[in-house]
């Protein structure tokens, strides 16, 4: 964590953060713009994000995009921010979310484990269960297969979709199609991206959530940083996240209200 609190202190790269948390998938170009200083410049503070994992790239043609990546942050918020901030933080970041309302969102974070371990967690619905709000996961995992999650409080499926591409241990592509309240249904259907890369005795997890309409409702993506950090806890330690967010849906509520 010294490189993102390191990252994070230079006003200029926050700067740069606000930027892409204004507008993401942004290219250096158009991020120079914005700023008194040279191109190199621009450069070396994003490289500084990107070491940081703040930031994340993906080529879209001859354009290298840059990405807002939330997860790191999420996990200074879970070691460092008390159970008593936490709703209220939440709250203000949810704001925000809704005001500002991304068309895509990629999310990255490296987890000690293997890919094949790493697949596993993600397609095995018991071990998924365990960092994903206690929701489990149905299907046979072939492409063009279905799938859909359920939670033991909940009347039917909470999100299905298909399973577009199926590559173990590298990549799974899927369709989404949120059904946990009217508003979600009305969102239609998404993307969801995930690819695992080695590095040394670690991975490398990226999300890519996309196909999201303009001002989609940001129930669709806004538990990703949360999903992943507990994704990275899980596999490194073998425990689960025990902040309030984490727990909000772990368990069916005991009086039928939250």
């Amino acid at each position: 964590m010294d490189d993102v609190f390191k990252a994070l202190a230079d006003p200029t790269r926050r700067s740069l953060l606000d930027r892409l948390f204004r507008e993401d998938g942004q290219t250096l170009g158009a991020l120079q713009a914005r700023f008194r200083m040279t191109r190199f410049g621009v450069m070396k503070h994003l490289k500084q994000l990107e070491d940081a994992g703040l930031v994340v790239t993906k080529r879209r043609g001859r354009e290298k995009l840059h990405f807002l990546n939330p997860v790191p942050i999420r996990l200074v918020h879970d070691r460092w921010v008390s159970k008593y901030a936490e709703p209220w933080t939440a709250a203000l970041s949810d704001l925000k979310t809704k005001l500002e309302g991304p068309v895509e969102k990629v999310f990255e974070i490296y987890i000690k484990t293997t890919p094949e371990r790493l697949w596993e967690a993600i397609t095995d619905s018991d071990i998924r269960s365990k960092y994903n709000f206690g929701v489990h996961i149905d299907s046979d995992w072939t492409p063009g297969s279905r799938y859909d999650t359920s939670h033991p409080s909940s009347n039917g499926p909470l999100v299905e979709g298909e399973n577009l591409e199926v590559d173990p241990p590298r990549r799974l592509v899927q369709t989404m199609r949120a059904l946990w309240s009217e508003d979600v249904k009305r969102e239609g259907t998404s993307r969801v991206t995930w690819e695992i890369e080695p590095v040394g005795d670690s991975c490398r997890l990226t999300v890519t959530h996309d196909r999201l309409r303009d001002g989609a409702n940001d129930q669709l993506f806004g538990g990703w940083p949360m999903i992943l950090s507990g994704l990275k806890t899980y596999l490194e330690t073998g425990e689960l996240l025990t902040t309030p967010g984490s727990l909000m849906y772990a368990t069916p509520p005991a009086s039928g209200k939250r």
